[in-house]
């Protein structure tokens, strides 16, 4: 099983902002973070907005936030309402021209793989993938809990600054 790129720009979307409860995060932070084009993010952040997992606010103080807890937010969820298609194979669409469908065993399998795959992640939410984690928060940019994070391309001068 293999989801899309897109599925996983979406997932990483969340998991920065329950990284950063206490305030809005804008699409040009997220896009340098991850470095993902910033258009192509609008594109996952407006699904995200219109799917009610993400708050988004245009304007001076606007931003994105979780429109939910992220407790509330489960992974199987999000794979489901994001993922363009959860058809492993072709048989598993309405347009199956594979000789083999009418006594096929291969795609009895194959969906019950697909079932236990989002089983698993039916049992995460995105609470447990971001916690209270320091670790995340430096992978990520970010400063503890309380404190806003120095943009990105900040960080990157600063690095660059202490390489020579």
């Amino acid at each position: 099983m293999n989801i899309t790129q897109h599925t996983d720009y979406a997932l990483r979307v969340l998991m920065y902002l329950g990284a950063c409860p206490e305030r809005r995060v804008t699409i040009k932070e997220v896009a340098e973070r991850f470095d993902i084009s910033r258009s192509h993010l609008m594109k996952i952040v407006t699904e995200l907005v219109a799917k009610g997992f993400v708050d988004g606010a245009r304007g001076k103080g606007g931003g994105l936030k979780l429109a939910r807890a992220p407790s509330e937010i489960g992974l199987g969820d999000v794979v489901r309402q994001v993922e363009p298609s959860l058809a492993l194979v072709e048989c598993f669409g309405t347009q199956s021209h594979c000789v083999l469908d009418p006594v096929c065993r291969l795609k009895g399998a194959l969906d019950g793989a697909l079932q236990a795959f989002l089983a698993v992640l039916d049992r995460v939410s995105l609470a447990d993938l971001v916690g209270s984690d320091a670790r995340l928060n430096a992978v990520l940019g970010l400063e503890p809990a309380g404190r806003h994070p120095l943009p990105v391309t900040i960080l990157r001068q600063v690095a660059r600054t202490k390489g020579r």
